[in-house]
């Protein structure tokens, strides 16, 4: 996930209500195991700005279990009442497997005023919370940013500081912290990745490894050998080093997955070395029936390779 990419940054009210997660964990299990079988090792899911907002949320799940979808991702803080989005998971039958922290670029929990950083942690309570409330297993966070005015060093201290508040609520809940490598000018290797997570001493902060993410600077597989067990779950994304090059940075996510620089066979075969299984996640643009459809497709050709 890239800055900007995705409509997360809105800072609202949760939402949460009382007693909303009473078979959050139980649904989550249940969905998986599709028709009593295991679930399978890899199962595919979008972010739910990929749908099309037009549409009630109802009609947005529905689309996706029949387009093959195991699983959705949710943002919040976000607009959305807990009972619309309960409504919407049992409905359709399609688990929300994870949510997205929506105010960690305009709050981040780097951030030199104390305020800031607050506001942003309390965005990572009320994420916490909602997913639990879901059935969610995780919530994707970027720890910090790093500029001219937040250090790296400090990033690094306070994020970890500021994570370290709320790991009890986490494990209390059962929600995993997901950190996700992105363009924020840290963690800028899986070495110094590894050791941030390792630090935590926690099972409830693991990594969410966005694949596209690396490979401006780097390559997705070695990545992957190097995080090992912390990998919890992937980002889908595509990247055109070519495309970078002639035609700007931002330029390089403007491909179609399989059509870009991620070599796919390499990064699925490291992921098997590590013995991955779990959610696989598209982060690209979205759109109607047809799109979606497309999109399933080209995770289905990956996964398969």
């Amino acid at each position: 996930m890239e800055k900007g990419r995705t409509d997360r940054r809105s800072i609202l009210k949760s939402g949460v209500v009382a007693g909303a997660g009473l078979a959050g964990s139980a649904f989550a299990k249940e969905a998986v195991e599709l028709a009593g079988k295991p679930p399978p090792a890899i199962r595919k899911a979008v972010k739910i700005g990929m749908t099309p907002g037009n549409l009630p949320l109802i009609e947005r799940f529905t689309m996706l279990k029949e387009l093959g979808f195991d699983g959705v991702e949710l943002d919040s803080p976000s607009t959305l009442e807990v009972r619309e989005v309960l409504d919407a998971r049992d409905r359709s039958g399609l688990p929300i497997h994870g949510v997205v922290d929506s105010v960690h670029w305009n709050l981040p929990l780097s951030h030199p005023d104390a305020k800031v950083r607050r506001q942003g942690l309390d965005g990572l309570i009320a994420a916490i919370r909602d997913a639990k409330a879901y059935g969610a297993a995780s919530v994707l966070l970027v720890p910090a940013t790093v500029d001219k005015r937040m250090t790296y060093d400090a990033a690094y201290k306070r994020s970890q500081e500021e994570i370290r508040k709320v790991i009890p609520l986490a494990t209390e809940l059962g929600v995993v912290i997901a950190i996700e490598n992105v363009w924020n000018s840290f963690l800028l290797s899986p070495l110094e990745a590894a050791r941030y997570i390792d630090e935590f001493n926690s099972p409830a902060v693991r990594f969410y490894f966005d694949v596209g993410n690396v490979v401006r600077l780097g390559w997705p597989e070695q990545w992957i050998r190097i995080l090992g067990k912390r990998v919890l779950k992937i980002d889908v994304k595509e990247f055109s080093r070519k495309k970078m090059n002639e035609q700007g940075l931002g330029k390089g996510f403007d491909v179609e997955l399989m059509e870009g620089d991620c070599d796919w066979p390499a990064v699925m075969k490291a992921l098997r070395e590590i013995g991955f299984s779990g959610w696989f996640t598209a982060e690209v643009p979205g759109g109607d029936r047809e799109r979606l459809k497309a999109i399933a497709a080209r995770m289905d050709r990956i996964i398969g390779g």
